[in-house]
């Protein structure tokens, strides 16, 4: 067993990811993580800001306000990298089997909340979403909190194999092109990342 100390720091502002209606979160998205202590645990991470704003996506918050991501959703970074790296010729992620399986059971984010300490003030980002329906196309707008460029995060990824560092590394080293959290795909939650065991 082998543990990396990391730092990831946004180059990008990143957008928050869930819902601030409780009761939305509580029927799906918390019933979407099925490592998740309880759904009781998240609905109560939202805080009560968020309430007022139930059709934003917002971060969950420590006691103290800090902004935070779960330890699942840097599991979930991890399969989204693994499963595109998968695709690419000559990668560390190519010649990993089973490899959602092996992330779930094999590799641990540490600590559960992940603490996000801000370089700036959160802000908003409003989107349009287009979807064609056999009504014809619909237009929502989407509206999510964001942490600012600058904002990092410090934890420990444990895994039980030492051999996964290799491909842990081409997943993180992925993270200035893809990004973490909501609308990654247009460059949102882009970041570096460093290790501080080395």
């Amino acid at each position: 067993m082998k543990t990396m100390k990391i730092k990831i720091t946004l180059t990008e502002e990143m957008l928050g990811t869930a819902s601030a209606n409780p009761e939305i979160h509580e029927e799906f998205i918390a019933s979407k993580a099925p490592d998740a202590q309880t759904r009781e645990e998240e609905v109560a991470a939202l805080g009560v800001e968020a309430v007022v704003e139930k059709g934003k996506t917002v971060f969950p918050k420590l006691d103290d306000g800090t902004p935070f991501m779960w330890d699942y959703q840097i599991k979930g970074f991890m399969k989204d990298a693994c499963g595109m790296l998968a695709r690419v010729p000559g990668s560390k992620s190519k010649a990993l089997k089973a490899y959602k399986k092996i992330i779930d059971g094999l590799i641990f984010p540490q600590p559960r909340k992940i603490p996000i300490h801000l370089a700036g003030e959160m802000g908003e980002c409003q989107r349009p979403l287009r979807a064609m329906t056999l009504q014809g196309e619909r237009v929502a707008l989407a509206n999510s909190e964001t942490v600012p460029a600058g904002s990092w995060m410090t934890f420990d990824i444990v895994m039980m194999d030492d051999a996964l560092e290799p491909v842990i590394r081409e997943w993180l080293d992925y993270l200035p092109l893809r990004g973490l959290g909501q609308w990654r795909n247009s460059g949102k939650g882009r970041a570096t990342w460093e290790s501080l065991t080395d």
